[in-house]
C-alpha cells in the first residue's frame, strides 16, 4: 500500500464512497447526509492547505485516507489538531488504520503541532483499541450529546502529545501551503488477512520504503 497526499479532483469521490455507510447506517459521524465527490473535494483542498489530508493506495484503488484539521477556530487553539481516519469495509484489520495514522502524525510532527485529538462516537471498541495503540489517551465523555438513528450517543474523547518534549513557547505551525506534491509518497505492508494483533502496545507498521521526505 502507498499512503500519499490526497488529490482532490482524483481522489474525492473514493473516499466519499468509503465515509457514506458510516453516515448512512451508523453514529460514527454525527451527519446525516454523505456529502458527494464535490463536496469531498473541497474537505480534501481545505485540509490541504493547512494540514493533512492522506489516502492509503492498493492495488490502484484507495482503500482509506486520515486527514488533520483544525480543533478549534480561536487562536490558542493553532498547536492543536482533530484527527479521523476511515478505513474501506474489505480493507479493515490489515493495518491500513495504523499505517495511515503513523504517518498523518508524522507529518504534523513535522510541520509543529503539538496536540492530537480525536472524538470517538461510544461504543466503538475498534477504534479505541487502534487509537490506543497509536497512543492515544482517553481524556473524557460528552454524555448523550448527538441524536442519530432514533437514540442519544456519547463521544469520548482521545488525546496524543505529538511533542511532549518540544521547548516553549512553541514555533508556529507550518501550513502545508501548497497542492498534492506525488514526490512525498510512502510505501506500508499490510497484512493480507483480516485477523488483528492482539497487544495494545504502540508497534510501528513495517515501512518498506520511503520515497520522499515531505517539505513543508
Amino acid at each position: 500500500m502507498t499512503i500519499r497526499p490526497a488529490d482532490p479532483d482524483r481522489d474525492a469521490a473514493a473516499c466519499a464512497a468509503i465515509y457514506a455507510p458510516s453516515v448512512e447506517s451508523t453514529p460514527i459521524s454525527f451527519e446525516l447526509e454523505p456529502p458527494d465527490a464535490a463536496e469531498f473535494s473541497r474537505r480534501i483542498k481545505g485540509c490541504s492547505a493547512t494540514h493533512q489530508f492522506l489516502v492509503g493506495e492498493a492495488g490502484g484503488h484507495v482503500v482509506g485516507y486520515a486527514y488533520a484539521c483544525r480543533w478549534r477556530e480561536r487562536a490558542a487553539y493553532d498547536w492543536a489538531v482533530e484527527v479521523s481516519v476511515y478505513v474501506d469495509s474489505a480493507h479493515k484489520g490489515r493495518g491500513v488504520g495504523r499505517a495511515l495514522y503513523t504517518e498523518l502524525l508524522d507529518r504534523l510532527r513535522v510541520q509543529g503541532f503539538r496536540i492530537a485529538v480525536a472524538g470517538i462516537t461510544l461504543p466503538n471498541p475498534a477504534s479505541i483499541a487502534l487509537h490506543e495503540r497509536m497512543g492515544f489517551q482517553s481524556i473524557g465523555v460528552l454524555s448523550r450529546v448527538g441524536w442519530k438513528l432514533g437514540s442519544w450517543h456519547d463521544v469520548g474523547y482521545w488525546q496524543l502529545l505529538l511533542q511532549p518534549d518540544a521547548a516553549d513557547p512553541p514555533r508556529h505551525p507550518r501550513n502545508r501551503g501548497r497542492p498534492p506534491d506525488p514526490g512525498t509518497i510512502c510505501a506500508w505492508q499490510i497484512k493480507s488477512s483480516s485477523r488483528s494483533r492482539s497487544s495494545r502496545t504502540p508497534r510501528r507498521p513495517p515501512r518498506t520504503a520511503r520515497i520522499a521526505t515531505p517539505k513543508w
